[in-house]
């Protein structure tokens, strides 16, 4: 594995820019390292890979160095390095079709949670904003209890998302636009500190690299397509937050947002959004939870207090029993592979597993996986 992680790092210097075409070599070849070994034939591969990429993928001595001394770094500051392959690789962000080939991660929340959700919004979020969000988290808190919140650690609704998670008890993930040497904006290291021990931080970028406005927008990305659903909170007519819920949206995400005062400068992108049926109307936790079909986390909680008695013989509806007829052919599955064998939307498969938990039919494991415990 190690040496697949340094070749998955290598082949992310290379590539840069070509972030599909990088992805897919690397699942038509089944890895980094295959690719590497193809490095001379890469137009046989992929005849519709650029002249450009299929030079560049001829040489990688370089390429190769750099992911060495990475290695070296990530060893002496305590970063986990997640390839493709990995289990503990986000399973949601990689359905997409641009999902980073390695990704770099410290801290200590699960990033296949059960439940995540991404808040997005304006880096000068207002005092109506930052109500908005104090609310929904604390709201949020009593209706699901596990929820991962994820950011970008920006000024604005980023790091009031961040902040008022720690408060609610939540664990965060802020998703980076530069290597994880460094924190930007600098005024925001404290809480990076405090979000390593209840939640963490997470890149594509390997160190040295400047948080250049490029890596803004390919970090959006990653935002969107590690969470089950994207929150916009308040935004301008144009703004990071806008192409955010573009991205979740063509990931097939649940997009939200709250309106806002007509004419508010700061509420104008949302209104729009939801004025062009590009997101749901948010007033609150409880209209959250009743659209994404969590609002039976509340009562599982209650379930688990009191102790929860399996069912010896459940009564299943006709897509739980496909579920766990499939789960009884091949258990432990990601949920990612259960959408896609069952051919049942994500946010449908997620709800099913929900009410199978508890009916006592399956136990979720980590990273995303489900295992059959009954019929």
């Amino acid at each position: 594995m190690q040496q697949e992680i340094i070749y998955a790092m290598a082949l992310t210097r290379i590539s840069n820019f070509h972030l599909g075409t990088a992805l897919a070599l690397y699942r038509e070849l089944g890895g980094a390292r295959a690719v590497y070994e193809h490095r001379n034939d890469i137009g046989d591969v992929l005849p519709d890979c650029s002249p450009r990429l299929v030079n560049a993928l001829k040489d990688w001595d370089g390429a190769l160095r750099r992911a060495c001394d990475e290695a070296t770094f990530m060893q002496e500051h305590g970063i986990t390095p997640l390839p493709l392959c990995s289990d503990g690789y986000p399973q949601r962000l990689k359905e997409c079709d641009d999902a980073p080939v390695v990704l770099y991660y410290k801290g200590s929340a699960d990033i296949n949670a059960r439940r995540v959700v991404s808040i997005v919004g304006t880096r000068h979020c207002t005092a109506y904003g930052q109500d908005l969000i104090h609310r929904f988290m604390t709201d949020l808190r009593e209706y699901c209890p596990e929820v991962l919140i994820v950011s970008g650690l920006a000024y604005g609704v980023d790091i009031c998302a961040h902040r008022n998670a720690l408060s609610c008890g939540y664990d965060t993930v802020g998703v980076l636009a530069h290597g994880l040497d460094m924190i930007y904006p600098s005024a925001h290291r404290r809480t990076a500190g405090d979000m390593l021990s209840r939640g963490g931080l997470l890149t594509e970028f390997m160190s040295c690299t400047n948080a250049d406005k490029v890596n803004f927008v390919r970090r959006n990305r990653i935002v969107a397509g590690m969470a089950d659903a994207v929150v916009l909170v308040e935004s301008a007519a144009k703004g990071g937050g806008l192409i955010t819920t573009s991205i979740a949206s063509g990931y097939s995400r649940d997009v939200f947002a709250f309106p806002g005062p007509v004419g508010a400068p700061y509420s104008e992108g949302c209104n729009r959004l939801i004025r062009d049926n590009g997101a749901a109307l948010l007033t609150g936790a409880g209209d959250f939870v009743k659209a994404m079909g969590w609002d039976s986390d509340t009562t599982l909680t209650k379930a688990k207090a009191g102790g929860i008695e399996r069912q010896l013989f459940p009564e299943l509806e006709p897509d739980e029993q496909l579920i766990a007829d499939l789960l009884r052919k091949t258990n432990n599955l990601q949920i990612n592979i259960i959408t896609v064998r069952t051919g049942l939307p994500i946010n449908r498969v997620t709800a099913l597993l929900f009410q199978m938990e508890m009916k006592g039919v399956v136990r979720p494991l980590a990273g995303g996986t489900y295992h059959l415990l009954v019929i």
